[in-house]
């Protein structure tokens, strides 16, 4: 899914797209690479400015049409992913920056010169020093590699004057202008030198707010990964697709299916981390330093990723001069480049995210009074109430128990305000987020069904009224515990090759078989079960969907002890097991149906909540002092933890706006189930990293947690089963 979430965002989209196809074919831009190096503008940039797509972020006054960051992030998205040659990035890049400042000395004329369609260069890269004179200042050195600056008209440059910042417009004729060979032929990059040339006062422009700098230079360059990678990503499957070795598509074969779903996993990350540095354009400086962090961290070095993955799926012929995946490929190094190293990044993020949270709510606070004020009295009261409910330690919810505050909070239809009266209040993604809201400013947890968040939408939607109203309302009050008895010992990743049968008899059903792998089987008051009840239909059919009492005669649980020590989840024997008539769900047969059924009234996940190796476990283990690396080591390992959580909440935020916007989510949310388990991975490692000789003690604060991220890794199909899935289901390669 693109950066684009609603239709103008995606016209928008379709425009530039159809302008680079139109006037940018990469055949044209092979012809003209030397050129493109000297700073010669290509055919294609009288197009760009006809179109206004180098001024839309700009006041009206110079010219522009004073988009938002957004639109200009979904600009850069396409142009990356299409390849258009030239300075339209470095150009709007030094508009940007230059249209967050005062109207003051030289930024009017130059506003005025970026809208008559004048290319720009913005100079950040150290190296200039300046010293103050009595005539201004007098500039010295040489910078680093500035993307656009060979064939600049206006150029804005920054030097360094005593650790402070100064910044000017390059007077015309000053200095000397190094242009470099770049590694992306497409565009010019070169260097600026000085050597003692002066800066009257008149140059002299008021100095940008850094973080709104870093904000508009990261989620650019971050956007452009985006489109970058995903030409790879589709380039790439297109190939494998239709290649044929062996006698079969190369497609079939899953180590080249499972590296072009990482590919897509790689993309969806790049333009969620760019859609919400985007985003934040209106935030407050705290924010703003989170998203920007993290739009570096996460997307320059995927559009590297996913590029260079292109390159190896494509064999031989993606590495040759002819095909065009080199060009893109070097795109994605020169932006990950000139955006600077990630390890500085994942340390700056670390630091910001120290004191502070990025801030996924999409609902203003004064949103939805009515339903404000229906839903406060009663978090009031059951505030007031005593918790009885307990918290698990490594989660915030609330676990399944009942008592007088679930109780009100059923009646009221909190529970699940999603479902529809009279179990709920039919609660779309804005209501949510606004009830989400008022539990939090009432320090009321909402509470969960845990299994139940699964088994009662089915009832809802497959269930017969009887089956609802002696189920749903009990449980929602906390009165049921479910428990999911599907995968069997030789059942997991491949479920329907289940072998617990259901037998007809009298009155019901008798069951029998064994179940592995339940977590709260021994809780459970009610299991949902998989069982065979047609021996001789195809493996799909023939499973049938059942409600079974966890106290029947039959059923016997035993709890599975795991590496961790701890039994959280539990083998179930299934002996004769009598289910009655009324607890057959939907007809014998439907089970599959129901099972795989995706639910349209599914809660909405407003946040990234991770069972092991979270950010608040490095961040408690910092400001503990309890860690042996080195202090700059932790607050990357808090970095690189806090953007792979960001970017989880993020795809989550883009898929309740996506919805809202009928937008076709289904490979974000694909993409996001995968990577929340390699999330938790990665950062339980991570934290063991910094634990030292404290995690050779089982409690040291990191050993099982690390231990347990299997649970993770296996639950709902394990990391391979979910590649697996994502190619052939989401990307469409052959079986």
């Amino acid at each position: 899914m693109p950066i684009a979430l609603d239709d103008d965002h995606r016209a928008l989209a379709d425009t530039v797209t159809a302008l680079a196809a139109r006037h940018a074919p990469l055949e044209q831009t092979r012809k003209v690479f030397d050129d493109l190096a000297a700073g010669e503008k290509p055919a294609v940039w009288d197009e760009l400015v006809r179109a206004g797509l180098h001024t839309i972020h700009l006041p009206e006054e110079y010219g522009g049409a004073d988009a938002s960051l957004t639109d200009l992030a979904v600009v850069a998205e396409q142009l990356g992913r299409a390849l258009v040659p030239g300075p339209w990035l470095p150009t709007v890049t030094t508009g940007a920056v230059l249209a967050t400042l005062e109207p003051t000395g030289p930024v009017p004329a130059l506003l005025r010169a970026l809208g008559a369609g004048a290319g720009g260069a913005l100079v950040t890269t150290p190296g200039l020093t300046a010293t103050a004179t009595d005539a201004g200042w007098t500039v010295t050195g040489t910078c680093g590699p500035v993307l656009g600056l060979p064939g600049a008209d206006t150029v804005i440059v920054r030097a360094d004057l005593d650790g402070a910042p100064l910044w000017f417009r390059l007077p015309a004729r000053t200095g000397e202008i190094i242009v470099d060979e770049g590694t992306d032929l497409t565009r010019s990059v070169g260097r600026l030198r000085l050597h003692d040339d002066l800066v009257t006062h008149e140059d002299a422009v008021p100095a940008p707010d850094p973080d709104r700098v870093d904000l508009i230079v990261n989620t650019l360059l971050a956007a452009e990964a985006s489109g970058v990678a995903g030409w790879a990503l589709a380039t790439a499957v297109d190939y494998v697709r239709d290649r044929v070795q062996f006698g079969r598509p190369v497609g079939t074969f899953q180590a080249v299916q499972h590296k072009a779903a990482m590919m897509l996993v790689h993309t969806e990350t790049a333009c969620a981390a760019a859609w919400d540095a985007a985003r934040a354009a209106g935030h407050s400086t705290e924010q703003i330093r989170l998203a920007a962090a993290h739009a570096a961290l996460t997307a320059l070095p995927a559009g590297i990723d996913v590029t260079h993955d292109c390159v190896m799926l494509l064999g031989g012929i993606g590495f040759t001069w002819e095909h065009d995946a080199h060009l893109y490929w070097r795109r994605a190094v020169s932006i990950a480049s000139i955006g600077g190293p990630d390890a500085g990044w994942a340390r700056r993020l670390g630091a910001a995210a120290l004191t502070d949270v990025r801030d996924y709510s999409f609902v203003e606070q004064d949103a939805l009074p009515q339903l404000r004020a229906r839903v406060a009295p009663v978090l009031e009261q059951v505030a007031a109430l005593p918790e009885t409910g307990t918290s698990d330690e490594d989660d915030d919810r609330p676990v399944q128990e009942g008592g007088p505050r679930r109780e009100l909070l059923a009646e009221a239809g909190l529970v699940a305000p999603h479902y529809p009266a009279p179990y709920g209040l039919g609660a779309g993604p804005v209501e949510q987020a606004v009830i989400a809201d008022e539990f939090a400013r009432h320090r009321v947890k909402q509470p969960t069904t845990v299994i139940g968040e699964w088994v009662l939408p089915t009832l809802l939607v497959h269930g017969t009224a009887a089956q609802q109203q002696r189920f749903i309302g009990p449980t929602l009050r906390g009165e049921f515990v479910w428990c999911q008895l599907f995968s069997e010992p030789g059942a997991g990743s491949d479920l329907a090759s289940l072998t617990t049968r259901a037998r007809k008899v009298d009155g019901g059903w008798s069951l029998s078989g064994q179940k592995v792998w339940n977590s709260k089987a021994h809780e459970a008051d009610f299991g949902v079960c998989l069982a065979r009840t047609d021996r001789d239909a195809p493996k799909h059919k023939g499973i049938s969907y059942f409600l079974v009492d966890m106290r029947s005669a039959g059923v016997q649980v035993r709890p599975l002890r795991q590496a961790t020590g701890r039994a959280e989840f539990n083998e179930v024997f299934l002996d004769n097991v009598f289910v009655p008539d009324d607890c057959l769900v939907g007809g014998p047969g439907d089970g599959w149906r129901l099972a795989v059924t995706t639910l349209s009234n599914e809660r909405l996940n407003m946040g990234a909540m991770l069972t092991h190796g979270s950010a608040r476990r490095v961040r408690e283990l910092i400001d503990s002092g309890q860690y042996v690396a080195e202090r700059d080591d932790a607050i990357r390992v808090l970095g690189r933890d806090t953007g792979r959580e960001m970017t989880l909440s993020a795809m989550n935020l883009r898929n309740v706006l996506g919805r809202m916007s009928d937008a076709d989510v289904g490979a974000e949310i694909s993409v996001q189930k995968l990577y929340n388990a390699l999330v938790q991975r990665d950062g339980a490692r991570a934290l063991l990293s910094l634990l030292g000789p404290a995690a050779a003690i089982a409690d040291g604060g990191g050993a099982l947690d690390y231990i347990g991220v299997p649970a993770v890794l296996f639950g709902g199909g394990t990391v391979e089963i979910q590649l697996n899935v994502i190619a052939q289901r989401v990307l469409g390669l052959p079986r």
